[in-house]
């Protein structure tokens, strides 16, 4: 009997522990899909979603970056995405590394998963970040797909279609 409650003390803070404990990010070795090329300059067609307060309150926020167009070249070893000609990020293929924004610190993985590239940032605090992009419509469109969650509650939630520009 003494030691019942030592070890429901030991069971609850277990609990807590693994309630209150920040997600960790996994590396996503796969090789881009055979015949899956995302370069090219994309024009925003349309999108759709939902944004709940709050979504400005986390700090991975600052690493959300958008536009109505982009231009995107694939190498080798990661993808280049210019956001309006004035941004550009760069992902490295099965990336897991700390990245940063002035003083806010980040966790960032990124890599090709179910025929798309996953981009997922993980701030101190716990929220995530998950940019996704995947072609349409046998590549002649482009699906963004941007998740914000901080402890399992949605905080922006977007799709954005593009369509490819032809240049003449």
């Amino acid at each position: 009997m003494k030691h019942l409650p030592t070890a429901a003390l030991l069971l609850v803070t277990a609990l807590v522990a693994a309630c209150g404990s920040k997600p960790s990010l996994i590396t996503r070795p796969d090789p881009v899909p055979v015949g899956l090329d995302l370069t090219g300059e994309w024009v925003q067609t349309g999108s759709s979603g939902i944004s709940q307060p709050g979504a400005r309150d986390t700090a991975v926020h600052v690493f959300f970056k958008t536009g109505k167009s982009l231009k995107i070249s694939q190498t080798d070893d990661g993808l280049f995405v210019s956001f309006d000609r004035s941004v550009v990020e760069e992902y490295r293929f099965r990336e897991n590394r700390v990245i940063n924004i002035g003083e806010i610190k980040a966790e960032r993985a990124s890599g090709w998963a179910e025929n798309g590239y996953i981009i997922e940032t993980l701030d101190e605090d716990g929220a995530l970040l998950t940019d996704t992009y995947r072609l349409r419509n046998d590549g002649e469109s482009l699906r963004r797909t941007i998740l914000l969650q901080d402890r399992n509650k949605e905080l922006l939630s977007l799709q954005i279609e593009f369509d490819r520009a032809w240049q003449e």
